[in-house]
């Protein structure tokens, strides 16, 4: 209904309504921030409770990482520029990363002045309004948790994702403030301090788990599978490409991402002709998935029936060694007089492999020589970035 009314999303490109989406999520968070703020600062004043005081700076912070996170959107949408040729979409993951900052430090703000209310506890008093307004603050925080999230999920948002795993860390402190006021109410306990606490703790392991999401990103994350065989599929469907590898997926803010990869074609194929199907795809890359594509052509000889059978013993030796380990770029390089047919080629090993690359490079040299003692392995190990 609010996409309806205030953005009116027909008609629009997908990145004018990605930015009306941020802006407008943007927008609800820091109105209902401050209207909790107000009602449980009140609340918080009126009853001497710092659990509810505490509660309420928490939705203050919560108003202000929504201003945060309109900034981030409204800096990410601009067009790239001599100083940034990528453009600046990875404002948005920084504005996530403040909005964490200023979580992590509200939590331990509060945590120190709830450590100093349990260590001299003052018994707070409650009542209806008490109980009224946390009840409402709760809910208000569940529908914010909910849309968050479910708009965040649908323009590819890392930050309206934070700011929803941040709701629901709300909505578990004010559950724990409002048990705290209604055990005292009934009984001789004072919980206002250790309720305080519990906010504080909350707060702070939303704000770690918000600041992992935008992280991963910043300093580089693997592509989905998805996205991964959407791309193979895509290239491999041209022919004449016999295979896909050194894909690499480059992410400078959401819908900002470039590609480079590896194609096998014929050796024996026309430059000119290979080099035009190569430009064709890059073309389609671009228009399906949105993405800027670079395409490095690797030759690869399929009329000579040694070289794959060669290659196929190879592939067998790898498993043996690692099931995990793959080979491409595969080229039999012939003897000159008495010397050894040199095998060329690239062996991808998966991160934090159990052997180190020079262990990996003498393990496949010596199954090569085992192979065949007039073989001799030319090996580059790399890692896979998919």
């Amino acid at each position: 209904m609010l996409a309806r009314v205030f953005l009116k999303p027909e008609g629009k490109t997908e990145a004018q309504v990605r930015k009306g989406y941020g802006v407008l999520c943007g927008a609800v968070g820091v109105c209902l921030n401050l209207l909790l703020f107000l009602g449980k600062l009140l609340a918080g004043l009126a009853s001497g409770s710092i659990a509810v005081v505490a509660d309420a700076v928490n939705n203050l912070s919560d108003a202000g990482s929504s201003i945060v996170t309109l900034l981030g959107f409204h800096l990410a949408e601009q067009k790239p520029d001599h100083d940034h040729p990528f453009g600046h979409g990875r404002a948005e993951y920084l504005s996530g990363l403040v909005v964490a900052m200023l979580i992590l430090l509200m939590g331990f703000e509060l945590a120190q002045s709830s450590v100093g209310k349990i260590l001299n506890p003052v018994p707070a008093e409650g009542g209806w309004r008490v109980t009224a307004t946390l009840c409402a603050a709760i809910a208000v925080k569940v529908y914010m948790a909910f849309y968050n999230r479910r708009i965040g999920k649908r323009i590819g948002s890392t930050a309206m994702e934070a700011a929803a795993l941040d709701s629901l860390g709300d909505c578990a402190a004010t559950s724990v403030v409002l048990l705290a006021s209604l055990v005292e109410r009934y009984t001789d306990l004072v919980l206002d301090g250790w309720g305080g606490l519990l906010v504080a703790l909350f707060i702070l392991w939303s704000g770690f788990q918000a600041a992992k999401t935008t992280m991963d990103p910043l300093l580089g994350t693997p592509p989905s599978a998805e996205f991964v065989e959407e791309i193979r599929t895509l290239v491999l469907a041209h022919q004449p490409i016999l295979g896909v590898h050194d894909i690499i997926v480059h992410d400078y803010g959401p819908g900002r991402r470039m590609i480079s990869l590896h194609a096998e074609v014929p050796a024996g194929g026309e430059l000119l002709e290979l080099h035009s199907r190569i430009d064709h795809v890059e073309r389609e890359l671009r228009e399906r998935l949105g993405c800027e594509a670079v395409i490095h052509m690797d030759p690869v000889c399929t009329d000579d029936g040694v070289t794959q059978e060669t290659r196929k013993r190879v592939e067998a030796l790898v498993r043996c060694i690692d099931g995990g380990i793959t080979i491409h770029d595969f080229r039999v390089v012939p003897r000159e007089g008495k010397g050894h047919v040199h095998l060329v080629f690239d062996a991808a090993v998966p991160f934090d492999f159990r052997l180190s690359d020079q262990e990996v490079e003498e393990k496949i040299k010596s199954a090569v020589q085992v192979l065949d003692s007039g073989f001799q392995a030319k090996v580059r190990v790399e890692r896979s970035y998919t």
